[in-house]
């Protein structure tokens, strides 16, 4: 009897995670092959061992909706400082102006770079392993699907480099699309009044993986640094500045500024420390007043154009 006991909760667990292992991978037994061959690692970057980490990219790969929605409702209101910094540290973007969120779509050359630490002041997740040109998925937003009336479209999340995981779990709200397509969806999101960012997450195999394209109302990320003072989004290296006589004062730009940066006199006026530099309101002035401009203090552009080639090796 006391064996029995001892016995009865591993068979349980064991078999509820059997049935979780089913669940996640559509009832293919030994798994998808998008999962077999992340167990097996990702060329490029160190080895990946089965452990915490792997489990944890897996259950953000597998219910990446729910886990965000848990995120978003219930552990973001709850955070304390040291668990904001924690988590900043280990999922984290990147603001990417149009022109350079285009760049890494049209990307012709493989890029296996780490430790982008001027670009990416983080600790954590902050590589970059692409083989260009990049395969690129787009899936549901997962941070539009959180709320009750999300912005529209919602298929706007786009996965950059092998994206054979989401295809595979998420088949029915992800599908594989071509350059110009992927071009014209970052073109009609920036037309929207969304930022497009540059996510990293330790999970991911600590590198980049995703761009996201975010409205202010439904996006995560943005609410996270806006709202609950997560220092989880680091600005693309830019400042939006405004011609003062070419500005005519209609506070287009003020309305659409997702970081509530830009407020107005008689022209609009730009808060230094407040501007992430997304382009955002550069795209809705009709009148061309505003224009981004580097400024070292905000950081370095996430520019893979500027990353190089790297040198091929000797045989």
């Amino acid at each position: 009897m006391i064996v029995l006991w001892l016995v009865l909760p591993v068979v349980l667990i064991l078999a509820g995670i059997g049935v979780l292992w089913l669940v996640g991978e559509r009832g293919h037994p030994l798994g998808l092959p998008s999962t077999r061959a992340a167990l097996k690692g990702t060329p490029g970057v160190p080895e990946r061992r089965i452990g915490l980490k792997a489990v944890h990219g897996y259950v953000y790969g597998r219910w990446v909706n729910e886990y965000i929605g848990f995120c978003i409702n219930t552990l973001l209101p709850r955070m304390g400082p040291r668990l904001k910094t924690w988590w900043a540290d280990r999922y984290h973007g990147k603001v990417l102006p149009t022109e350079l969120a285009k760049s890494i779509i049209t990307l012709n050359h493989d890029i296996a770079r780490c430790d982008l630490e001027q670009i990416i002041p983080y600790p954590m997740a902050r590589n970059i392993v692409l083989s260009g040109p990049p395969q690129i998925v787009v899936m549901e937003c997962p941070c539009r699907l959180a709320r009750e009336n999300p912005c529209q479209p919602t298929q706007v999340c786009m996965i950059v480099g092998d994206g054979a995981f989401v295809l595979d779990h998420h088949p029915g709200t992800s599908r594989r699309i071509e350059q110009d397509e992927a071009l014209a969806l970052l073109q009609a999101e920036h037309e929207r009044g969304h930022v497009h960012t540059a996510y990293f997450k330790d999970a991911c195999n600590d590198q980049f993986y995703a761009i996201c394209n975010c409205c202010p109302c439904c996006c995560g990320g943005i609410e996270a640094m806006v709202k609950y003072g997560v220092p989880m989004v680091t600005a693309s290296g830019y400042l939006a500045t405004v011609n003062e006589e070419a500005c005519i004062g209609c506070g287009e730009c003020a309305a659409a500024c997702p970081f509530d940066a830009i407020s107005m006199d008689y022209a609009a006026s730009v808060a230094w420390e407040k501007c992430m530099g997304c382009g955002v309101c550069e795209g809705q002035c009709e009148a061309g007043a505003i224009h981004l401009v580097l400024d070292e203090r905000k950081g370095i552009p996430l520019d893979v154009r500027k990353l190089g080639v790297p040198e091929t090796p000797q045989v």
